[in-house]
């Protein structure tokens, strides 16, 4: 088991986290149930509903937490619930009277994507001079650079994932719906120490053109490319692999060629992470190869995205990304080639960036797997 985050830990995000605002020139944060409060405090309310829950950090403050009287004993157990100033307001009451105190009248605040529009409705209705901003735009690197115990968590979901992999190698495809295949993956997950599993993509023959395909009634057939991608969420942190492989040992010479241009493309693309390089370079990479082998317009996503507490986060590894890596920093490769009506190709590793490159937390074969 990892070693748990302590309040400490939440403590020294808070800090961090109201330190970054005030340099972005923000007058605080306000961060809603979701993923940066769960970051930033350890609390995870067991239902997000229309009461009103937030942080408010701000410097030369201590952080408050605003909730819900009838949750407010869940909180206190939260482990960062010891660097927080618990405020609590009960139905019937107005609970932006409860927050307003909190903020400067004509503040601007980074308020998280999670936050529900009525709550910042409200917001602006009692503070009108007051301004908002998304804390992706605002603060885009809050969780993106992990710290030593993240990325053990992070290897070992990733490890998990690989587990997963190399079992579903050995199950029969031909003759089996997709939904049974995925089911297989979703079981594995769970076996390999997944307390949560977020997608399991079978796409085989013409439904691996498709990215985000979801599993369904069609039947794998002999001679079918299908395309795996599956992850969840391993002590609280993700997993995300995709493994494309194909069912009989007689593999078209096409289908070998896109796949060899995927995995050279992955590949370059992975030798290309290195502190200080932006983000859209690393597209770039692997973006160069397909289209030099004549596929570009069938890759038809950025290469990659970051990942930590949720599977999808900053940063992104797309045109127009200025913004550089730095180590610690974890991110999905998964370059793709996807032909309409006929098949779909894409590796995937996640990757951290290290003081002198890159390192995989996915360490199964790229090369194309024959199954049954």
């Amino acid at each position: 088991m990892p070693r748990p985050f302590t309040a400490e830990d939440h403590r020294a995000r808070m800090t961090r986290a109201t330190a970054d605002a005030a340099a972005a020139g923000l007058a605080g944060l306000v961060i809603a149930p979701g993923p940066d409060l769960e970051y930033l405090t350890g609390y995870r309310p067991t239902a997000i509903t229309e009461r009103l829950t937030a942080l408010v950090l701000t410097s030369g403050r201590e952080p408050a937490l605003v909730v819900p009287r009838l949750e407010r004993p869940d909180a206190e157990k939260a482990p960062g619930a010891a660097g927080l100033r618990l405020l609590d307001w009960a139905d019937g009451e107005d609970p932006y009277v409860t927050a307003i105190p909190l903020l400067d009248a004509g503040g601007r605040y980074g308020v998280s994507d999670s936050t529900w529009a009525m709550h910042l409705l409200g917001l602006q209705t009692a503070l009108p001079r007051a301004g908002w901003t998304a804390l992706t735009s605002a603060l885009p690197m809050l969780r993106a650079v992990k710290d030593t115990d993240e990325l053990e968590r992070l290897a070992a979901a990733g490890g998990a994932a690989d587990s997963a992999y190399r079992r579903i190698l050995e199950v029969e495809f031909a003759g089996r719906r997709e939904s049974d295949v995925a089911a297989d993956l979703s079981a594995l997950l769970i076996q390999y120490g997944h307390s949560q599993v977020d997608f399991t993509v079978v796409g085989s023959g013409p439904n691996g053109a498709n990215p985000h395909h979801e599993a369904g009634d069609r039947v794998i057939l002999p001679g079918d490319t299908v395309v795996l991608d599956f992850g969840g969420l391993k002590d609280g942190y993700g997993s995300d692999t995709t493994r494309t492989v194909h069912v009989g040992t007689d593999v078209p010479d096409e289908v070998q060629r896109v796949h060899d241009v995927v995995r050279r493309a992955q590949q370059l693309a992975f030798e290309a992470v290195r502190p200080g390089v932006e983000c859209q370079e690393i597209d770039r990479v692997a973006r160069r190869v397909i289209v030099e082998a004549g596929y570009g317009e069938y890759f038809i996503h950025r290469t990659g995205h970051g990942i930590g507490i949720t599977t999808h986060e900053p940063p992104y590894m797309v045109e127009g990304e200025r913004q550089r890596l730095v180590p610690g920093m974890c991110f999905s490769i998964e370059p793709g080639v996807y032909l309409p009506g006929r098949f779909g190709v894409r590796i995937e590793d996640i990757v951290t960036v290290t003081e002198r490159g890159g390192r995989r937390f996915n360490n199964t074969p790229h090369e194309l797997q024959c199954v049954s």
